[in-house]
């Protein structure tokens, strides 16, 4: 295994939160041109910061960085800065997570993010031949009447949006808080992803089954502690989008050689591997692939089987699966 395969191998990533892409240059210079004031002295500083010990620990340091988040044009180019780096290692289709209430909460309107967003995943069809899609996520630490708000306020801009998701704090929020919320979504013909099973117990990931009629889990690596659930996710074909390096980074395991990635996979589960947070987290798609191939001695084959689960999962157009797919077989 070397970077030039890693890199030719065309990867889709299912998971992966926009607003987690922030790199720290890109930060410092959005905070200089928008007159916010951060709490580092330096670039250096500010990825030294980048040390968490859980995923509130993360969410804490996240949600102040995206202070800097302020007009469409800071949406558009934080976005490009993501594209450019994705498609440089063999990024060929995104599916971005979008969290505005976060936004909104500081006075940042959904069209300000929706237009800025819009006009990068435009661009970078057109540049970078990536293309997109984009998640509309609901914080599940804040209320459910707040997220039904949302989704309906965001009905002139659902054209851009293949789903609905569920992220943020995990302990406490069960699925089942936003049993209404999805039902609604389903009504207004979106899929339904949502966070399960990362720090959450596997019964989350049920609920999410049950009670949001999700299509994919995101994370889902705590299914390996029940053997039934594990059973049924296999039977359903039930796609999970697992971040390696993002549960190292949030101590869901210790160390990679820890994870239940082999597991899943020996017990038939559909897998892909996505880098969640990449500016926060160790790095994007190559990294993650990499890290794995390492951890668990993976082959070529493993790889590209897993890159064609993800091409096969996402929300993209058949001529564009197709299009993939004959860039898999064609490696």
């Amino acid at each position: 295994m070397n970077d030039d395969f890693l890199t030719r191998l065309p990867k889709a990533e299912l998971h992966l939160h926009i607003e987690g892409t922030l790199e720290p240059e890109l930060m410092f210079a959005l905070a200089e041109r928008n007159g916010v004031s951060l709490p580092y002295a330096s670039i250096e500083a500010a990825r030294k910061a980048y040390d968490f010990s859980d995923l509130q620990s993360f969410l804490d340091l996240y949600y102040q960085g995206m202070s800097v988040l302020v007009s469409a044009q800071d949406f558009e180019d934080l976005a490009m800065d993501y594209f450019r780096r994705a498609a440089a290692e063999g990024v060929v289709h995104v599916e971005l997570h979008v969290d505005p209430q976060a936004h909104r909460a500081r006075g940042v309107t959904l069209d300000q993010v929706m237009t800025g967003l819009t006009a990068a995943c435009a661009r970078a069809r057109t540049e970078l031949d990536l293309s997109s899609a984009m998640i509309l996520a609901f914080l599940r630490d804040q209320p459910a009447e707040d997220a039904m708000q949302l989704l309906e306020d965001a009905q002139p801009y659902l054209q851009h949006f293949s789903a609905v998701g569920l992220d943020s704090a995990e302990q406490g929020n069960p699925p089942s808080k936003f049993r209404e919320v999805f039902a609604r979504a389903r009504e207004l013909g979106l899929e339904r992803v949502a966070h399960a099973g990362e720090e959450g117990p596997p019964s989350y990931i049920r609920e999410a089954l049950d009670e949001l009629q999700v299509c994919r889990i995101d994370h889902g690596v705590r299914a390996i502690e029940d053997i039934e659930l594990v059973e049924r996710l296999a039977d359903e074909g039930t796609v999970l989008t697992v971040c390696p390096l993002s549960n190292v980074r949030l101590k869901v395991v210790e160390q990679l050689e820890h994870h239940s990635l082999p597991a899943l996979i020996d017990a038939g589960l559909v897998v892909t591997i996505n880098s969640d947070d990449p500016a926060y987290f160790g790095g994007g798609m190559r990294e993650n692939f990499a890290a794995c191939q390492k951890a668990f001695g993976w082959s070529d084959e493993t790889l590209t089987w897993l890159a064609s689960n993800a091409i096969e999962a996402a929300f993209m157009d058949d001529a564009r699966r197709e299009e993939l797919r004959q860039r898999l077989l064609n490696l």
